[in-house]
Order: structure tokens, then sequence, then C-alpha cells
């Protein structure tokens, strides 16, 4: 999933696009977790199961996306997180995705963060 909208950002959304919502069900879902007590945010990890997707959100630019994503498992537990690699759709994907159409969405390196920042800039065009 992740791949595909990244691929079709940067083939048909020149300007990049917000993700409104989404629903669906997976098979697999690798996840960076929340902080850790101690301020550790590097906790990856990859869950094999069947999920219903209750919910997504994030940018997707040229530069990369930023997707967060909420899934219920069999039992109505949840969990969620960063989405870190591809999401393996079980049934379906249903995606809405809103296009930036007079601003312009990228990805820039914050050297006080450590990560690619979204940035958001007018359309000059």
């Amino acid at each position: 999933v992740k791949t595909s909208l990244e691929e079709y950002v940067r083939r048909e959304a020149v300007r990049g696009v917000v993700v409104l919502t989404c629903c669906g069900s997976l098979t697999s879902a690798t996840l960076r977790l929340a902080a850790a007590p101690d301020g550790t945010t590097d906790k990856i990890k990859t869950f094999k199961k069947h999920f219903e997707v209750l919910g997504m959100s994030g940018t997707i630019s040229r530069g990369g996306a930023h997707l967060h994503i909420c899934l219920s498992d069999d039992q109505g537990g949840t969990l969620g997180g960063h989405v870190m690699g591809d999401l393996v759709v079980f049934t379906t994907m249903e995606i809405a995705l809103g296009e930036a159409t007079d601003v312009i969405l990228d990805r820039q390196d914050d050297p006080a963060t450590g990560y690619d920042e979204l940035t958001v800039t007018k359309d000059q065009a």
C-alpha cells in the first residue's frame, strides 16, 4: 500500500496529497511503535495476522510518506503506529486522498529532529 501510494504521487499528484480516510483489511503491517519510557523511538515490529483498518492519516509527497495507522485484531484489540514498511492487503483497502492545489507538500531534513519533516510552500505556478 505505502509503495503504491508513493508511486501514485510521483506519477500523478505533483503537489502532494493528504490521506482523508482509509478502511480495509490487512494481513501484515510493519510499524514503528510509540517512544519507550527511556525515550527510544526505534522499536520497529512486523505484525503478521488479520487486521481491520480503523483509520490511517498522513501526508505523501514526492519527498516521501509520513503515515500513521490504527488497526483492530480479531479480539477487538487495537494497535497503531508509524507505517514503516508496506502494508499487505487482505481483502480490500479503500483510501481517499486530497490533492494539494495551491501549495506544494514536500519533506526536508531537519537537523534538530533528525527526520525529514513536512514543508508546505505556496505554489508559484
